[in-house]
């Protein structure tokens, strides 16, 4: 348990943003798992149409450091494959 004042102060600070990071990386995974849904099961327009807000939320978990910048890049790739993969298989 933390005995300074600044102690428990980073304690309580760490738990909030915890918490707030939490909420922003699952509404990421969210988006992504809607969009790479979407393309699995062949409807490429839902895909293409949820693909921006899955894009944004990305971008805002990175800008942040809740997503490395490398990984975001990874993921915003790995979905546009997914899409590409369904738009072909039609």
């Amino acid at each position: 348990m933390a005995h300074s004042k600044q102690a428990q102060k980073r304690v309580r600070t760490s738990e909030a943003r915890r918490v707030h990071n939490k909420g922003i990386a699952s509404r990421m995974r969210s988006e992504v798992k809607r969009v790479l849904a979407a393309a699995e099961s062949g409807d490429v327009e839902a895909a293409k149409a949820a693909l921006p807000n899955a894009m944004k939320q990305i971008d805002k978990a990175a800008k942040t450091n809740i997503l490395h910048a490398n990984a975001a890049s990874n993921r915003k790739a790995m979905m546009a494959r997914a899409i590409n993969r369904a738009a072909a298989a039609k």
